[in-house]
């Protein structure tokens, strides 16, 4: 079972054709499906339960897994059903916010359509779609099908296709039925007072109505809580964790979803007492990696690397020259005038960097190549293990800088930059348990005999 922490290879309807050096085509295809998109209301049939669970997530960003570089990691799209199924089907609703990538690289593409795939396979009952996701999905073609896959809303209004701004599910609650309702809202450009027509209660039922919005601010805040509509405001989130904004025992109850995928939300609604309003509280369960791993959504992420290898992204990466005419030249140069060093190097860690992602089918993963190789930013950096093998691995140029003029004057240039710090790449996301260690783990990389040798690394 997930641990609830609480505050009080299948067919795809998606086809990617990629070709190096040219822009992505992606087509979508809708045989066998059925078009789900409304213009104004998106209503599904009562389902009887004695708790409701609200899953919320969002703000993938493209984050679609932990990198895995070290334990403890939380996350991933293929331990979400895991949490999902911990509630049966007719007591729940799942729901993302939306902002499915960062940016509009072909990266960013290949993950932008991924992730789509990923919510259907998942059972996502309704996905809000943000500006930056509208933009994309018809920059590729893809808005129109998407409303097939699962239900749309959005609180913007794109010109050809008609999205709904507001979604109702019935659920029978003890013995009252309940119209759990989600509706997305422009906090930037519409009138506060708008948000009335969005929530019309049905004669005879019970409400919970939950707004997503855009924007949030005290002042929006406040302005909604008096019209006393609203039961649950999800605000754009601003860290990584969810967060109860809100009082607990206050109505609207205010959270943020958080960002990377690493907790998902749990909203329960459960009856009241006297048969009054419905009670709303507000928990998160993180994503951990002792979950079990749904085998379609790992074989979907097999599906990722492989369009990220096709793509030749590795090859393709944007890289700059180096100042001063500097050049990578691999551990291999250094050996010569440091072979203590680099016999105590060969031995750690660092040495079999690149070997940790081709284990995991990420070899080919600019974004995660970029700190298991030697300049893959630069000119005359690592490129493919196939054209500068020399420069996989951590090796000693990423701390040390360019070789090429120290080793053609044995030393008696300096080295100089571009040098990575540590915490370049042992971030929290890849590396939780390395803030607060730092020495232990500079334990694990000494590899120098001269006293003053750590210093003269940075």
């Amino acid at each position: 079972m997930p641990r609830l922490v609480t505050y009080m290879r299948i067919s795809t309807p998606l086809e990617i054709l990629v070709k190096a050096n040219k822009k992505f085509i992606i087509s979508l295809f809708l045989t066998g499906l059925t078009a789900a998109a409304s213009c104004t209301l998106v209503s599904k049939p009562t389902q009887k339960a004695d708790v409701v669970t609200v899953f919320l997530t969002g703000n993938e960003l493209g984050t679609m897994k932990p990198c895995g570089c070290s334990g403890g990691q939380l996350g991933g799209l293929d331990r979400r059903s895991a949490v999902f199924n911990s509630v049966p089907a007719k007591s729940r609703l799942i729901v993302d916010t939306g902002s499915f990538v960062e940016g509009d690289s072909e990266q960013d593409i290949i993950k932008f359509d991924i992730i789509i795939r990923a919510f259907s396979l998942l059972g996502y009952d309704l996905v809000n779609l943000t500006e930056k996701d509208i933009a994309t999905a018809e920059n590729l073609g893809l808005l129109d099908g998407i409303g097939s896959l699962f239900d749309v809303i959005s609180s913007l209004k794109p010109t050809d296709v008609n999205l709904a701004a507001k979604f109702t599910k019935k659920f029978s609650l003890k013995s009252e039925t309940v119209a759990v309702t989600v509706a997305a809202f422009d906090a930037e450009s519409a009138s506060i007072e708008q948000i009335g027509r969005l929530f019309t209660a049905p004669p005879g039922l019970q409400t919970v109505n939950i707004l997503i919005l855009n924007r949030c601010g005290p002042g929006i805040i406040n302005s909604i809580t008096k019209q006393a509509i609203v039961d649950c405001l999800v605000c754009p989130a601003e860290s990584d964790e969810p967060a109860l904004l809100s009082a607990p025992d206050k109505k609207p109850l205010v959270v943020s979803v958080g960002r990377f995928g690493r907790y998902i939300c749990n909203l329960q609604i459960k009856p009241a007492k006297d048969k009054g309003k419905p009670i709303l509280s507000f928990g998160l369960i993180p994503v951990e990696e002792d979950l079990p791993q749904d085998s379609s959504l790992l074989a979907l992420y097999e599906d990722y690397q492989q369009l990220v290898k096709e793509a030749n992204l590795l090859e393709r990466y944007p890289r700059f020259p180096l100042p001063d005419g500097l050049e990578y030249t691999g551990p291999e140069s250094c050996k010569g005038c440091h072979e203590y060093e680099y016999e105590k190097w060969s031995a750690t860690p660092h040495a079999a960097a690149y070997a940790t992602l081709k284990t995991v089918g990420s070899a080919f993963d600019p974004e995660c190549a970029v700190c298991h190789v030697v300049g893959m930013k630069y000119e005359s950096g690592f490129v493919s293990e196939q054209k500068s093998g020399d420069l996989k691995d951590v090796g000693c140029e990423i701390c040390h800088g360019p070789g090429s003029e120290h080793t053609k004057t044995l030393g008696t240039a300096k080295t100089t930059g571009p040098k990575l710090d540590c915490t370049d790449c042992h971030t929290p996301e890849t590396s939780g348990e390395y803030a607060g260690n730092e020495e232990l783990y500079f334990e694990k990389i000494t590899h120098w005999r001269e006293p003053k040798a750590a210093a003269d690394v940075k």
